[in-house]
């Protein structure tokens, strides 16, 4: 069988064969590529020049910002507040040197004895910890599966068990979002 005749018959034959041994890609049937415009190398500077200065200013703009704080709605105090400050404010009257010494009287007492009252609660808890230490030394003296016996931990002091559904069931009629969820943070700029 000639070329020829093999190359005439696949022509006329639209079966398998023609199907089988001719392929077509994507880059067989792309266009051929355009040519590139020569640039005046003076207009490319003038370009990344213009891209420069607009990123400078872009950072100076940040930079001016970040001095800012952006404020918070919650610790704003409302505008009848801010009017109605001089009537919420309270005139004390001023404290006698007689009257601050004696606060400063009452704070270091106050002071020394809480102080006391925190080193007394530390050396009753170094009594009991050295007392207990002991009460296991002679214990294990005089027997080692009674010393083991009492230091296990003991699992029934805090009798809690806890179940609880493993997943949790379906929720009759609901309806699930879409996924589109409104953005309601302010832009401060």
């Amino acid at each position: 069988m000639s070329l020829v005749g093999a190359l005439s018959r696949l022509s006329v034959q639209s079966g398998a064969l023609a199907s089988r041994c001719l392929h077509t890609t994507s880059v067989l049937c792309a266009e051929p590529l355009k040519k590139k415009k020569k640039i005046d190398p003076q207009i490319i500077k003038q370009r990344e020049d213009r891209k420069k200065k607009k990123i400078e200013k872009q950072i100076r703009r940040l930079e001016k910002n970040a001095r800012q704080l952006k404020p918070v709605e919650e610790l704003e105090v409302p505008l009848e507040l801010i009017d109605n400050k001089a009537q919420r404010e309270r005139k004390l009257p001023q404290l006698s040197s007689a009257e601050l010494e004696h606060r400063a009287l009452l704070n270091k007492q106050w002071a020394r004895f809480k102080h006391d009252e925190k080193v007394s609660d530390f050396q009753i808890i170094d009594r009991l910890v050295q007392s207990q230490r002991k009460a296991l030394e002679e214990l294990r003296h005089e027997s080692e599966e009674l010393y083991q016996a009492a230091i296990e931990l003991d699992m029934q002091l805090l009798s809690v068990t806890l179940k609880g559904p493993v997943a949790t069931p379906p929720i009759k009629n609901y309806v699930s979002p879409d996924g589109d969820y409104i953005h309601q943070s302010m832009k401060w700029e």
